[in-house]
C-alpha cells in the first residue's frame, strides 16, 4: 500500500491534468497518433521497427507511461534506461526529432495551449534524462565534457 503522502501528492497531481483537461482517453489518443508518426519517420521508424515486433502491447506500455507520467496512474512498471541504452547508436539527435514529433502532435489531440505545454515540459525533462544516462553509461561522462581525472597512487621514491 502507498504511504499517504504519495496518495496525496498523486491525487493533487492528477487533479492538475484534469484541471488542465489530460485525461486517459486523450493521452490514448495521443499515444496512437504519435506512435503511429514514429513508424512511418524517416529517421526514427527504422529504429522502433526493428525493436518492437507487436505495436499493440508497445503501446499499451506507453499508454501506462504517460498516464503515470501526466496523471499519475501509478501503473507503469519498468525501467526505460535499459531499454534505451540497449539501442545502438542512438544519440542526441534521435531524442530532439523525437520530441519535435511529439510536440507537433499535442495540439492535435491536447485541449489548450497549457496541456501541451505540460506533457512538452515532461517529455523534454525525460528525454534529456534518457540522454544523460546513455551519454554517462556509454562514454563514461556527460557528453561533451571532459572527464572526471583519475587519482594517480603516490608514486614510491627511492
Amino acid at each position: 500500500m502507498p504511504h499517504p503522502y504519495t496518495i496525496a501528492a498523486r491525487e493533487e497531481k492528477a487533479a492538475q491534468a484534469d484541471a488542465l483537461g489530460i485525461t486517459e482517453a486523450r493521452i490514448s489518443q495521443l499515444v496512437d497518433r504519435f506512435y503511429g508518426k514514429i513508424r512511418e519517420d524517416s529517421l526514427l521508424g527504422p529504429i522502433f521497427n526493428e525493436i518492437i515486433k507487436n505495436w499493440p502491447p508497445h503501446l499499451d506500455r506507453m499508454k501506462a507511461f504517460w498516464t503515470s507520467i501526466a496523471i499519475e496512474s501509478g501503473r507503469f512498471r519498468g525501467n526505460p534506461m535499459v531499454k534505451h541504452l540497449a539501442i545502438p547508436g542512438i544519440d542526441r539527435s534521435h531524442f530532439d526529432h523525437w520530441l519535435k514529433l511529439f510536440d507537433e502532435t499535442l495540439p492535435e489531440v491536447m485541449p489548450n495551449a497549457e496541456a501541451c505545454q505540460f506533457l512538452s515540459d515532461r517529455a523534454a525533462r525525460i528525454a534529456d534524462s534518457l540522454m544523460t544516462g546513455i551519454s554517462i553509461h556509454r562514454d563514461g561522462r556527460l557528453g561533451g565534457m571532459p572527464p572526471v581525472p583519475q587519482k594517480k597512487e603516490a608514486e614510491n621514491v627511492s
